[in-house]
């Protein structure tokens, strides 16, 4: 998922960003929990090799800003473990979440001077960093890595017009039952598991993170979180915990005869 916002570091932020050390995640690409579905997904060794030079661990803690509207970019990454949000923020102060980010997205614009929208990490957050312009010089040099880039821009781009169908037309119950599949689907991608039969997840939004993304009350949220339980389309344990007992039943929920392209 590429997106307009930036992994850019603030480096004035008053909150400590800490370096990962090797015990908290794999140092090398080559054993990377999002190395089939990250931009380096189709490169070769010696390709890697490169990356690995100009490339850095850092970590996020919950609520944390990674990078403000309008700061200059000096890097561009891949989130590893965790869940960003994108928020725009209007003239009269009035925010807007635009965007989620998970595991596997790409974070940054090469190009681009500025980043357009804040990032907050909505839990911890783990994020592969790389320095901006080499990035830049290798993806020109690279024809591997610009294409992978291009792929997740396109898959970028399928996702935001399905999300604008489910903002501008699906009921709060319809919504609810979409963005549970996303991640639902996306959590199966990520551990190279089939999206089908029962699924298992912890959900890494809060009810209110839930409400701000698809235009709810937290009330509704709630409502409609205890509504598909009770229907038996889910299971909870606690407020994170979510059993899918049939996907295609949720699917059904969401509106959806197929999947869309709504994962990125």
């Amino acid at each position: 998922m590429v997106n307009e916002g930036s992994m850019c570091l603030d480096l004035n932020q008053s909150r400590p960003m800490m370096t990962l050390t090797a015990p908290q995640i794999a140092q090398k690409c080559h054993d990377c929990p999002i190395r089939h579905r990250a931009v380096c997904a189709r490169c070769d060794t010696s390709e890697l090799e490169r990356l690995e030079e100009i490339k850095y661990y850092r970590s996020f803690e919950a609520g944390q800003t990674i990078i403000w509207s309008g700061d200059k970019m000096e890097f561009v990454g891949s989130i590893v473990s965790g869940i960003a949000t994108l928020t725009q923020t209007m003239e009269d102060g009035r925010t807007q979440m635009v965007g989620l980010l998970l595991p596997s997205d790409f974070v940054g614009r090469p190009g681009r001077e500025g980043a357009a929208y804040d990032v907050v990490a909505t839990t911890d957050v783990v994020m592969c960093c790389f320095r901006k312009k080499p990035f830049e010089q290798m993806m020109a040099e690279t024809p591997t890595v610009a294409n992978r880039l291009l792929e997740m821009t396109l898959d970028e781009l399928d996702a935001a017009r399905e999300w604008m169908l489910v903002l501008g037309r699906k009921t709060a119950r319809e919504k609810i039952a979409s963005l549970l599949s996303i991640v639902a689907r996306r959590d199966a991608s990520l551990h190279t598991q089939p999206a089908t039969g029962p699924m298992v997840f912890n959900l890494p939004l809060t009810r209110e993170a839930m409400s701000d993304y698809l235009g709810l009350t937290l009330e509704t949220v709630s409502r409609q979180m205890s509504a598909l339980r009770r229907d038996g389309v889910i299971e909870l344990e606690g407020k994170r915990h979510v059993t899918i007992p049939d996907m295609r039943r949720l699917m059904d929920e969401a509106g959806d005869d197929a999947d869309g392209g709504m994962l990125g």
